[in-house]
């Protein structure tokens, strides 16, 4: 087999992988995303590796080796980063990146107490002045 359908299938893997991190908004898609581009970069490490062995007269087979950390690395990173989606989920009651963002940055003017924090800050606003 060439070296060009397993570089093009990676590729492809990759742009996937690339579009879903950049263009979802759940965080557990967004990590699925993630997986899908380190899967793509181990299926061209084994790919130029075995295609690297046959010009070498000695193989290491480095890139299998390599390929075996990051999956170890790729299953670690998961199980992490879906406790913490699942953490946050449970006290925010949301996976939307962009709502805990905005949540973060304390711009949270959904929430069904936002209109009496606006009249509480109004007060204390109010009686910082009187009182200067």
């Amino acid at each position: 087999m060439h070296l060009a359908y397993p570089a093009v299938l990676s590729t492809l893997l990759f742009c996937t992988g690339l579009y879903g991190v950049l263009a979802r908004r759940n965080a557990i898609l967004v990590l699925m995303s993630v997986e899908v581009m380190l899967n793509a970069v181990n299926l061209n490490l084994v790919a130029f590796d075995v295609w690297l062995s046959k010009a070498a007269e000695e193989t290491l087979h480095s890139g299998q080796a390599l390929t075996l950390f990051t999956i170890a690395i790729a299953a670690a990173e998961i199980g992490i980063g879906l406790a913490i989606v699942l953490a946050v989920h449970r006290n925010r009651g949301t996976a939307d990146i962009d709502k805990l963002r905005d949540t973060a940055e304390g711009h949270d003017t959904d929430g069904p107490d936002s209109d009496a924090r606006t009249a509480e800050q109004a007060d204390r606003t109010g009686k910082a002045e009187a009182t200067a």
